[in-house]
């Protein structure tokens, strides 16, 4: 039966946009190969066309130089043709690749959605609402704590905030005093001496001419042996 019929054969998977787009290319690089090589001729053409004189052999070179033109003409028609194809072709190529991102998206988000469900069923959010409490309750007891730890102990619950207020007054108009007079507060001032001579209550010694005068009275009172003198108006009596 073989023999009859031969044997089947695997059929070729269909070309890919890729390998269509290679081959194309190829074609496209052969057909600017060619262009280039006319484009040489047809230059070596011009320069005899320049150097020979008018007549049949000027004629000759120009008709070798119009075949050699058509035939770049028609190169250049069949590489634009290539070039629309290659650009179809990777039109056709992205649309594809946007294609399939937009299935491998979907894959990943019908994934994402699944895991987001599944965990979604142990958080709820009542629970969530219930733990906020306690924390809420948790923290006002915590301050009700700090608070009753931080009270001052032996300070009486009756004091006049008014008559603090005063005295507090009081004070910095004093402190004020103080610096307006002196410059300095009294509390930074130095120490002062105690005044024995004001407190013993003795009379200051005497200055300059009432010291000299107290000085001679002294000496005439007293005689030689330092006891006091009799008047001499008490002598004559």
């Amino acid at each position: 039966m073989r023999r009859v019929f031969g044997v089947k054969k695997d059929k070729e998977p269909p070309p890919s946009i890729q390998d269509a787009s290679d081959r194309i290319n190829k074609r496209g690089d052969s057909v600017d190969d060619k262009i280039k090589k006319l484009d040489a001729e047809l230059s070596r053409y011009r320069e005899q066309i320049k150097k020979t004189r008018p007549g049949p052999a000027q004629e000759a070179v120009k008709a070798r130089a119009m075949r050699v033109l058509k035939q770049k003409r028609m190169y250049e028609g069949q590489r634009d043709m290539l070039y629309n194809q290659t650009f179809n072709l990777d039109q056709v190529a992205f649309a594809s690749e946007g294609i399939k991102d937009a299935q491998q998206t979907m894959t990943a988000l019908k994934s994402a959605n699944k895991e987001l469900k599944g965990m979604m069923k142990t958080v709820k959010i009542q629970d969530i609402d219930s733990l906020q409490d306690e924390m809420m309750d948790l923290m006002d007891v915590s301050n009700e704590i700090q608070e009753t730890l931080g009270r001052s102990y032996n300070v009486p619950d009756d004091i006049d905030e008014d008559e603090l207020m005063g005295e507090l007054d009081a004070l910095e108009a004093d402190m004020g005093m103080e610096t307006e007079s002196d410059g300095v507060p009294s509390y930074l001032q130095p120490d002062k001496e105690p005044d024995l001579d004001s407190e013993l209550n003795l009379p200051s010694a005497p200055i300059g001419q009432a010291a000299a005068a107290a000085g001679r009275n002294n000496a005439q009172t007293e005689d030689e042996l330092g006891l006091p003198a009799v008047p001499r108006a008490s002598i004559r009596g």
